[in-house]
């Protein structure tokens, strides 16, 4: 097979929880165990960092990545789900995995896998995992998929645990409370490995003290070490500059990656760091360095992105309360700042499993977007949602747009409609996301 047949047989033959949701969700680690052992164990062959949480997973991941890369280290990176392109989810110093080593690893192991039945992701993850200690990475920063406790990338041994912050997502999955969403999180927390907590949550944090305790583990509450003192939008070049204090010394770092939630992603990030400075020779210079080109350095896409300057058009990946509450931020701070004038205009597609009801709830609360036009689209997904759904949900919350036939034709109008001093914004989805 070539690479776009190899896609195809990924894709079409696979359960993949992308497409379409919670069927292809494996509550298990049995099919991933199985294919480690007939890759020899690839997951034991390289050094590792494990990060999970709700909201701010990937840009923690992509910073730390960062940051070993500019460090000189062969950083192994692998995350989910991907934008454009199925490289995205596997890369080195910032290089996507080949189309060449896709197509023959999957050559070479299709038989046997078949035999195991595995969903697309913990096809992936086998793919990842072999990847990394074929290329003898020097360090490699993992992505959980989804939760943590049951993740096919849950089979690793790391060096360090890192939790980002626990919102309401995937309920069906992991549970209707916090709690419970923690506690499917805290899975990744390993015996006798060190565990950083970005965010200190109230309702949570005894899941994790717990659970460290019954490990054996040593928990850091990262907003605790490295505490934040203010921040500065630089909207022209679309960079933060987040002071912290860690005792009687003041740190300041500029990050490319803007939303006041990065603040506690940072934190998180110089944690574990500390906690890993026997292991690592990373100098004060190459963190600073990193931090204001992880876009660069990793290829990240979707993390609050200008994709266009007249009008000005962000794109965001945003999709759970949390996760709209920062785009609410976010879009104040343009307004703030004068980057921006007059009317907001969002582009705006979901996916079934959203509660999207609570979405446009948090929305209208915010002047800018109660006062919105909005351009429905549906992400050309299965799991997309009907824009008669979507557009009924945001009628009953007061929100006035119309309906399009795909996002490409919502982006289209927004674009053609907006002043060119005013702002579109494009979001709802990760998969509306990737179509701009």
């Amino acid at each position: 097979m070539n690479y776009k047949q190899t896609l195809d047989y990924l894709y079409t033959q696979l359960p993949m929880f992308q497409r379409i949701g919670a069927a292809a969700y494996k509550a298990d680690l049995v099919n991933t165990l199985a294919i480690c052992k007939l890759l020899n164990n690839p997951e034991n062959k390289f050094k590792s960092i494990h990060v999970a949480g709700t909201n701010g997973k990937g840009s923690t991941s992509h910073m730390l990545a960062a940051i070993f890369q500019q460090a000189g280290y062969k950083t192994g990176l692998y995350t989910s789900p991907h934008l454009k392109d199925f490289r995205e989810r596997i890369k080195i110093n910032g290089k996507e995995i080949s189309k060449k080593y896709i197509t023959g690893f999957v050559e070479k192991h299709k038989t046997d896998f078949e035999k195991i039945e595995p969903s697309f992701f913990e096809w992936t993850v086998g793919l990842a995992f072999n990847y990394f200690a074929e290329q003898k990475v020097d360090i490699a920063i993992i992505e959980v998929g989804l939760g943590g406790r049951l993740d096919s990338t849950n089979v690793i041994r790391p060096l360090l645990s890192l939790i980002t912050n626990i919102s309401f997502d995937h309920t069906n999955l992991l549970g209707n409370t916090l709690p419970k969403i923690a506690k499917e999180k805290a899975g990744i927390i390993k015996p006798k490995t060190p565990v950083v907590i970005s965010q200190t949550q109230a309702t949570v944090k005894k899941v994790f003290v717990e659970k460290a305790k019954a490990s054996n583990s040593k928990v850091y509450f990262a907003d605790d070490m490295f505490i934040h003192q203010k921040e500065n939008y630089l909207p022209k070049k679309s960079l933060t500059k987040h002071s912290y204090k860690k005792g009687n010394e003041l740190i300041s770092v500029v990050s490319d990656l803007p939303g006041t939630y990065q603040q506690y992603n940072i934190a998180g990030v110089l944690t574990a760091l500390a906690i890993l400075k026997h292991d690592f020779k990373i100098k004060d210079k190459y963190i600073i360095k990193a931090l204001s080109n992880v876009k660069k350095l990793t290829g990240l896409h979707g993390r609050w992105e200008l994709i266009n300057k007249h009008p000005r058009v962000i794109a965001d990946t945003g999709h759970n309360k949390d996760g709209i509450l920062q785009v609410i931020d976010c879009v104040s701070r343009e307004f703030k700042s004068s980057t921006v004038k007059g009317k907001l205009h969002v582009v705006f597609g979901a996916v079934n499993d959203k509660d999207v009801s609570s979405i446009f709830a948090l929305l209208k609360t915010n002047k800018h977007f109660a006062n919105a036009t909005y351009y429905f689209c549906k992400p050309n997904i299965p799991r997309g949602m009907e824009l008669t759904v979507l557009y009924k949900a945001a009628q009953q919350q007061g929100l006035k747009g119309k309906t399009y036939s795909s996002v490409k034709k919502a982006l289209q109008v927004a674009k053609k409609t907006a002043k060119a001093n005013e702002l579109v914004f494009v979001g709802g989805s990760t998969f509306t996301v990737a179509e701009v």
